[in-house]
């Protein structure tokens, strides 16, 4: 269906809660499912679109599937009866999405919980993503009251996360910070960008581990402050060092089926119950170490 917006300076989820009656959740949700668009494009739930603009609106959402436990092995660094630790291996999906519900963290986490399956919540458990292929150290919430306790120590900056990363060019900067917002691309729905539009507050820190000049490359570990999607990858991308072997921000596209070579290497943090300092590491995947040998013998 057309609908046409008739008041000015007014969001887009607002205005068509009231103009369609249904809730901002399920505009939302449609929006998440591209089922509204403007001038052919996605838009955003905070877009102000002028007085005369039409969206085209499909109403039906698309069905929420009932996800499975799966017997997926998991690479468990800590558990107790509050959280875990894991090792997520490069590849594997954490949650799931239309056209992709097996094979994902979720499945395994429900099988290792001895869960058959669950609708409606998708992501159990997930404190903060890594995508699919970043690899490394993830927290998992046990608890929903643990989900909301890790949450907000992730937000108020009470969890270390250190990456590693390989990125194409030579940083000459030992150090850096990017402080750069960052917002869903419009005109890509994949894709995120640096933007002032829509966007919310992304820093990252960043340090020069090795540089590799005969390959052009640079090893660097990174540092989150803030924990925006495709955070590191979109601004190292965005000061003209995008991450190694990256499809969606590379310079060119991917050369190996690894994916992009990025690692969450460390994450410490007080365990909001016992109280412990807890730090854990993971290695880096096979793909990523053997790479970084060949570059350090031809260099």
């Amino acid at each position: 269906m057309n609908v046409e917006i008739k008041k000015d300076n007014v969001r887009l989820d607002a205005y068509l809660k009231d103009e369609l009656g249904i809730s901002r959740s399920k505009v939302q949700k449609l929006i998440d499912q591209g089922k509204i668009l403007w001038n052919g494009k996605a838009v955003m739930a905070s877009h102000k679109l002028p007085v005369g603009s039409v969206v085209v609106v499909d109403s039906e959402l698309d069905f929420a599937p009932t996800v499975e436990a799966e017997n997926i092995p998991l690479s468990i660094l800590f558990e107790d009866a509050f959280l875990m630790v894991i090792d997520k291996p490069s590849g594997m999906v954490v949650h799931p999405a239309p056209g992709n519900d097996t094979g994902t963290l979720v499945n395994a986490l429900l099988f290792h919980w001895q869960i058959d399956q669950v609708r409606e919540n998708l992501r159990p458990g997930i404190v903060h993503r890594l995508d699919k292929d970043t690899s490394g150290v993830m927290m998992v919430a046990k608890t929903s009251e643990m989900l909301d306790v890790l949450s907000h120590m992730i937000r108020d900056k009470e969890v270390e996360r250190i990456y590693l990363a390989l990125v194409d060019g030579l940083i000459l900067h030992d150090t850096g910070t990017i402080d750069c917002p960052i917002g869903r691309d419009p005109n890509d729905r994949l894709k995120m960008k640096v933007t002032d539009e829509n966007s919310k507050p992304a820093i990252t820190h960043f340090k020069v581990l090795k540089r590799f000049p005969k390959n052009n490359k640079t090893l660097i570990l990174c540092q989150l402050d803030t924990g925006r999607t495709h955070q590191i990858r979109v601004h190292m991308a965005y000061i003209g060092y995008p991450i190694y072997n990256d499809p969606l921000y590379g310079k060119q596209k991917k050369t190996t089926a690894f994916g992009q070579f990025l690692h969450s290497k460390k994450i410490s943090f007080a365990h909001p119950k016992t109280k412990e300092h807890l730090t854990f590491e993971a290695p880096l995947p096979e793909e990523f170490q053997s790479y970084l040998d060949e570059l350090e013998r031809e260099e």
